[in-house]
Order: C-alpha cells, then sequence, then structure tokens
C-alpha cells in the first residue's frame, strides 16, 4: 500500500513526531522506501563572496542536523532511506519530490518553524495538502 513514504521535516517538534510516526509506518507497512527531505531557504545571492559561501555552508549543515535528527527518530525499516536536501520554497520542494519519485504518501508535520506558530495547520502543510499528488498525512 504505501511502498514509497516521503518524509518532510524542518526540525520542529512537529516534525519530528513525523518522523517516528513515517519509521512506524514504514515497518507496519513494509514499506521499500522512506525518503527524508529537507527543505531551506535559498540563501540571496547580493551577500557576495566569501559571506555567500559561508552562509550556504551554514545553511547545509543545518540541513544535516534536521535529516540526521530525522533519521534516528525514525529508526530502522525494513527498507531503503534516501535522503534530499533541497534549496528554495519547501512546499513547491515537497509536492516536486513527491510528483518526481512517485510516492504513495507524504508525511509531515502540522506546523513548522515559521513565525505564524498560533495557526492550527502551518502554510506550508496546507499547500501540500492542496497540491500533493498523493496522500498526506499530518502530525501534531
Amino acid at each position: 500500500m504505501f511502498e514509497k513514504l516521503l518524509l518532510a521535516v524542518d526540525g520542529s517538534e512537529h516534525a519530528l513526531r513525523a518522523a517516528g510516526i513515517a519509521g512506524e509506518l514504514a515497518r507496519t507497512t513494509k514499506s521499500k522506501e522512506l525518503r527524508i527531505v529537507v527543505a531551506y531557504d535559498k540563501v540571496p545571492s547580493y551577500l557576495g563572496e566569501p559571506n555567500l559561501q559561508a552562509a550556504i555552508d551554514t545553511r547545509l549543515n543545518e540541513a544535516q542536523a534536521i535529516l540526521d535528527a530525522a533519521i534516528q527518530a525514525a529508526g530502522k525499516i525494513p527498507g531503503e532511506i534516501h535522503t534530499e536536501l533541497l534549496e528554495g520554497p519547501s512546499a513547491e520542494a515537497i509536492i516536486d519530490v513527491a510528483a518526481t519519485r512517485e510516492s504513495n504518501l507524504i508525511v509531515m508535520g502540522s506546523r513548522g518553524l515559521g513565525q505564524l506558530a498560533g495557526l492550527l495547520l502551518g502554510s506550508t502543510s496546507q499547500k501540500v495538502i492542496n497540491h500533493a499528488p498523493c496522500p498526506v498525512l499530518i502530525a501534531r
């Protein structure tokens, strides 16, 4: 049923809960693949060198730390774990990966690290739900 799971994480508490749920789903349904995606904001090119490269390195290191935490939260699964670090708007990146990789289910947190934490459902989650090519499971 869910052979290809896509987990979208941003380092938030909700995203780490989603990682645990995705891992449990992968074990329960014996998924062949769990793809974990971290999308980070584009670094503005006006920073210039050497600031531009330093900012890019910082973003990549932060994204890798988020990815590592998600892998640990998901735990061992019967299938393969694939990872992607993507630059650009989160919702669009998640939707594109789900379509390109033919994911059967997207798992993500209900709210991320955005400034409007009081909303019931974050703007990224809302966009993904509205435009995803497959079902979306939102973790709280």
